[in-house]
């Protein structure tokens, strides 16, 4: 891209052509002077192919004060006014065809001053508030529980011992004779006590989830008279 003068600008990156008339309107820049690319209007501006450049009508000095393109592929209406103002051209001669030509951009406009279409959208807020309450409540239960505790008894078994030796063992009497031998056993006895077994208390955790809110919202539809169908809209520029 060159000026004017013949002075070199930088290198074209993209061209920018307008939604409604498909013409050439807007060229993107580095010309490595910025951490951005500048925007250059082609109103005016004339393509040679001897060596292959393209000459615009704004001086070098414009192009590295020009405001430069934030989002690479979209040119807001704001930003383009803005680049309108910068480079002094009016909006409705910005656009360029290929062979070099200023080109109209939209037609004659009437001077009543239209009217606004408005339509109701839906605007959601979100607000904390209580939907319950949770506590923890203590009480009794019973339940049977049963132990094995080993334990002994004594039980009574006979002993026979022959007497080899009459002498030692003195007269033998015969008659009627008792012995007794008192028997023991373990019984076991039970106690309860209370013993702490755990601690037990409330917390909250916040979920993420999701909810879907639908509510009616009025629109306002614009119809025209007297208005052939073939007429061209005039969107905004993307």
């Amino acid at each position: 891209m060159y000026d004017p003068e013949g002075d070199k600008i930088g290198k074209v990156k993209r061209i920018y052509v307008d939604n409604t008339s498909g013409a050439p309107t807007w060229v993107s820049v580095t010309t490595g002077m910025f951490s951005g690319d500048s925007l250059v209007p082609l109103a005016g501006a004339e393509l040679r192919h001897d060596p292959e450049a393209l000459q615009v009508r704004v001086e070098k000095e414009e192009v590295k004060t020009a405001p430069h393109l934030e989002h690479d592929g979209l040119i807001s209406p704001e930003a383009e006014r803005e680049l309108f103002d910068h480079y002094h051209i009016d909006p409705n001669r910005a656009g360029m065809d290929l062979g070099g030509k200023q080109q109209m951009r939209g037609g004659r406009r009437p001077d009543d001053k239209g009217m606004v279409r408005s339509e109701e959208r839906l605007a959601v807020n979100k607000q904390n508030e209580e939907v319950g309450h949770a506590r923890l409540h203590k009480y009794v239960v019973t339940e049977e529980q049963s132990v094995t505790v080993p334990t002994t008894h004594e039980e009574v078994r006979i002993e026979r011992e022959p007497i080899t030796d009459r002498g030692q063992m003195g007269r033998a009497d015969i008659g009627e004779q008792e012995a007794e031998v008192t028997l023991h056993e373990e019984r076991v006895t039970v106690q309860k006590e209370a013993v702490p077994v755990e601690r037990v208390r409330l917390a909250v955790d916040e979920v993420q989830d999701e909810q879907t809110i639908s509510d009616t919202v009025r629109k306002e539809r614009i119809e025209t008279e007297g208005v052939e169908k073939n007429d061209r809209r005039n969107p905004g520029r993307r």
